[in-house]
């Protein structure tokens, strides 16, 4: 049996958690392998400024630095951030698989030009700095808001009627307009849109965290990981020091409540 570790990048109890594990309705990888669900135990509010972003970072190294030694075979991240990835491939021989890139380069075997669907302008920030470090600015067409401030937490329950009518909005005028030929979901959090978006659109609509699930599973089989040339191990592990940081954040968080 295959383990791999999901981490969620906001802290949070049982309730919201299940509507993040609700992704895996999405893929049926079989029964050798099992997904498992983490809420990081600090970290930003929402993921809005490049204050966020530095939290963002810690926090899922915190939640991911031990997964190897806790028996997981594979990490994946939950957020189109790709938060956490580098650093947690710099300290993990185990795969670890992020959302953003991999959506981005999953594009490109489905069509020549992509855009991005999102919730709010906030976010382009987190795509704008993938497709720089992948070089493929190029390859997208738009990157298209619908105005409406991310929940982390209840995600787009209760807001179906409003919320799907805008992303399909958005979505055809990327398509019409823009010239894309694939579209991504600009969120792990915007999940539950996907089947309503894909099953009225003419292009295939790439679901990030789903995506994941699958990806870690077919690294997993084939008995690949990250290059350690690309992603090298540090020469000082100051592991212990990180803990202490999380755990002493979420004391604060605690203390707060």
């Amino acid at each position: 049996m295959k383990n791999v570790l999901v981490i969620v990048p906001f802290p949070m109890g049982d309730e919201d958690l299940a509507r993040r594990q609700a992704q895996m309705g999405a893929v049926d990888l079989g029964p050798g392998i099992e997904f498992h669900y983490r809420p990081v135990r600090i970290g930003p509010k929402n993921y809005s400024s490049q204050h966020d972003m530095a939290l963002a970072d810690f926090s899922i190294l915190d939640a991911g630095l031990d997964a190897q030694a806790q028996g997981f075979d594979a990490v994946c991240i939950d957020t189109m951030s790709d938060s956490g990835m580098a650093m947690l491939r710099s300290v993990l021989d185990i795969p670890v698989i992020a959302p953003g890139r991999h959506s981005m380069l999953v594009a490109q075997m489905l069509g020549e030009k992509f855009s991005i669907l999102m919730m709010w302008d906030r976010w382009k920030m987190l795509y704008t700095k993938t497709l720089g470090e992948l070089g493929m600015e190029h390859k997208c067409a738009s990157m298209r808001s619908i105005g409406v401030t991310p929940d982390n937490k209840a995600l787009l329950s209760g807001k179906e009627d409003q919320v799907f009518p805008l992303l399909l909005d958005a979505a055809r005028k990327c398509i019409d307009k823009d010239g894309a030929q694939v579209l991504i979901l600009g969120s792990t959090t915007m999940h539950e849109a996907h089947d309503w978006l894909a099953s009225r659109l003419d292009v295939p609509v790439i679901n990030p965290g789903p995506l994941t699930y699958m990806l870690a599973s077919v690294a997993l089989d084939l008995g690949l990981t990250h290059s350690k040339a690309t992603w090298p191990a540090p020469l000082a592990p100051k592991h212990a020091m990180i803990r202490a940081i999380g755990a002493a954040g979420a004391t604060f968080l605690e203390d707060r409540a």
